[in-house]
């Protein structure tokens, strides 16, 4: 007789009946001081302090347009446009991400080996890494939507089965970034709370969360007391320019209602220690073109 494998102990309740918080249990931080890599100790020692760390150019403008140019030929492919993987804006219609582009495209594959992006995942997660996400976001002016507050963590754990807080994302910026359009808010300090949201996950959740998240957002007055405690980072910045952050850093942003167009490479790192499991407060896995089940070490 068989017995189903011991459950992984949940360190972060969220989806339930009340709203819960929970101070990290996790480090930021995974690697020994002195670790070799992209990052300098204070920078690492200020992404541990902030939930995340910012690079003026981590690209050169002739490398921000090859990728530019990938995204464009993607955006504008229309059989990428009928594919799941891309998602659309639910006025206009128009491509706003497209995901699993490390497999999709050559161009990015090649992005995500590159050692000042990789070498810096390591660095940070003290192990070898996989792509748990990929995907490019497409910003465009007058009236592309935004992303309201929330944690990746909290639905990577609850709908992806992530355990742990062993997890990085990088985000970078293939246009200008201005102040106006739409650009990525952080709480600095936020990481080191959890925020378990009220609400039980609807069925195929994700179909419409990648469009406009409902299922674990924080209450306004959550989001108020973390907003007066840590404050708002804006993000801006030339193309080329990154910011790594934290999974568990609160972090949105607003429309863009300029003519300035915002579009960005987005990649998630998470270490091969912390492999999904089921899902922690969800009925099914999303897509493994979302929440990645190939835990192969980036090489």
């Amino acid at each position: 007789m068989t017995t189903a494998p011991e459950r992984i102990a949940d360190l972060y309740p969220t989806r339930g009946t009340a709203e819960v918080i929970t101070p990290r249990k996790d480090p930021v931080v995974w690697s020994q001081p002195g670790t070799a890599g992209p990052f300098e100790p204070s920078e690492l020692s200020d992404f541990e302090r902030d939930g995340f760390f910012a690079i003026p150019e981590l690209l050169t403008a002739e490398e921000v347009a090859v990728y530019r140019a990938e995204l464009d030929r993607l955006v504008l492919d229309p059989e990428m446009g009928a594919d799941p993987r891309s998602i659309v804006e639910p006025k206009s219609r128009s491509v706003r991400s497209v995901f699993e582009v490390h497999k999709i495209s050559e161009v990015f594959a090649k992005l995500v080996t590159d050692p000042r992006v990789v070498g810096r995942a390591r660095q940070i997660l003290g192990s070898d890494v996989y792509v748990h996400q990929s995907r490019i976001n497409v910003k465009p002016g007058f009236g592309a939507s935004g992303f309201y507050w929330h944690s990746d963590f909290e639905t990577w754990h609850a709908e992806d089965g992530l355990p742990n807080m062993r997890t990085v994302s990088v985000s970078i910026a293939l246009t200008e970034n201005y102040d106006t359009n739409g650009g990525l808010m952080i709480m600095p300090g936020s990481h080191q709370h959890f925020v378990g949201c009220e609400g039980a996950t609807p069925k195929d959740n994700y179909k419409r969360s990648l469009q406009m998240q409902d299922a674990g957002i924080p209450s306004d007055e959550v989001l108020t007391k973390m907003a007066d405690r840590h404050g708002i980072r804006l993000f801006t910045g030339s193309a080329g320019s990154a910011t790594w952050f934290d999974c568990n850093a609160m972090h949105g942003s607003g429309d863009n209602i300029t003519p300035y167009p915002r579009s960005n490479v987005f990649i998630v790192f998470n270490s091969v220690d912390n492999a999904a499991e089921e899902p922690f407060a969800a009925p099914v896995r999303r897509p493994e073109y979302i929440g990645a089940r190939d835990f192969t070490p980036v090489k």
